[in-house]
């Protein structure tokens, strides 16, 4: 199974926000959404971070204050992302050995996409029930 996969079943579109958006902002945005992470993003293609609950809670640790700083302070610079025609086996590989749950998809330098870590089990799920259902099929017409 390839990302473009997964990205057909729930579609293209990405929350973003610019770097100077407040945590406090960021938090409501998270919340309105109901997502884990947000594209940081100064163009609408182009990624300039990603942030995510987790560095909001680890922001808080130093103080609420934080709450009032841009997200440009928590968000990670440095961000892994995959292609459409990547295989969800890479992609659980990049998510497992580098503790993220969210992986911008890109083309070209192009955001199109992201998928949460709930996205790879969702597939990977209806993947087993796939081939549960041809075992299972296959067992019952030989017998």
């Amino acid at each position: 199974m390839r990302i473009r996969d997964i990205m057909q079943g729930k579609g293209g579109s990405v929350v973003t926000a610019s770097p100077d958006t407040s945590v406090r902002e960021l938090v409501a945005l998270l919340a309105e959404h109901n997502i884990g992470a947000v594209v940081v993003s100064s163009a609408k293609s182009q990624i300039a971070g990603i942030v995510s609950e987790r560095d909001v809670v680890r922001g808080l640790a130093g103080g609420v204050e934080i709450l009032d700083s841009p997200i440009s302070e928590i968000m990670t610079s440095e961000v892994r992302s995959a292609a459409p025609h990547d295989s969800v086996h890479d992609l659980m590989r990049l998510m497992t050995e580098h503790r993220i749950r969210h992986v911008p998809v890109v083309v070209d330098g192009s955001l199109k996409g992201i998928v949460s870590i709930g996205d790879v089990v969702k597939s990977r799920i209806g993947e087993l029930e796939f081939e549960r259902d041809q075992l299972s099929s296959y067992v019952h017409n030989t017998q």
